[in-house]
């Protein structure tokens, strides 16, 4: 049985919301002020959706794997590989499921781990194909009521804890962890503060 496309009808309109790529720029503006990319970089996008995260990274590394589950998101990217401004491979997969048999300088996600059941498994994964010294730079919700996602998109998470988070990291093996607010989401009903999580191999 193929997995649900949870994205099928929002890939279209996807980079539409305000809110959304303001979010994503906040998130992109922390990692490189955190992270010192070269354009010898190979890096990976963890749940790169339509490529808002890696479009603005792009110009400071030198190539990036597009890791997406989604078909619909993955075809949006696909239609626009051309503004991108470093090469790019897209590999639809679940990452959870199977593994790339590549190492990365870099491994970059935006919102993307609440739809991870079991993070920790995602974490020894991300260590196991980062070379050494590699960097994480992870943004994703803090703790929140359930009340961000209005819909089913496969959330396992309702955002995370922070010092959980952190743990996780430890726990897979990373060191030199960091962790700091990279943005905030107004939505009608409430501001959701979100994370970044920086970590070296």
């Amino acid at each position: 049985m193929k997995p649900k496309d949870f994205f099928s009808e929002k890939a279209k309109d996807y980079d539409n919301e305000k809110s959304r790529t303001k979010n994503v720029s906040d998130i992109a503006q922390t990692i490189l002020n955190e992270i010192s990319f070269s354009i010898e970089m190979s890096i990976m996008d963890f749940g790169s959706g339509t490529g808002l995260l890696l479009s603005e990274i792009a110009p400071y590394v030198g190539e990036i794997t597009a890791v997406d589950i989604s078909p619909a998101m993955t075809e949006v990217l696909h239609s626009k590989m051309e503004e991108i401004k470093c090469p790019i491979q897209i590999v639809q997969m679940d990452l959870t499921k199977g593994s790339l048999d590549k190492k990365f300088d870099a491994i970059i996600s935006s919102m993307t781990i609440h739809h991870i059941e079991d993070v920790l498994s995602l974490f020894q994964k991300f260590h196991s194909l980062l070379k050494e010294d590699g960097i994480i730079a992870i943004a994703d919700l803090d703790s929140e009521d359930g009340s961000f996602h209005t819909e089913d998109t496969g959330v396992f998470h309702n955002g995370f804890d922070r010092e959980e988070f952190i743990q996780m990291a430890k726990n897979a093996g990373f060191k030199d962890i960091k962790i700091q607010t990279a943005s905030t989401i107004a939505k009608p009903n409430n501001n959701y503060s979100v994370f970044l999580i920086t970590a070296k191999k």
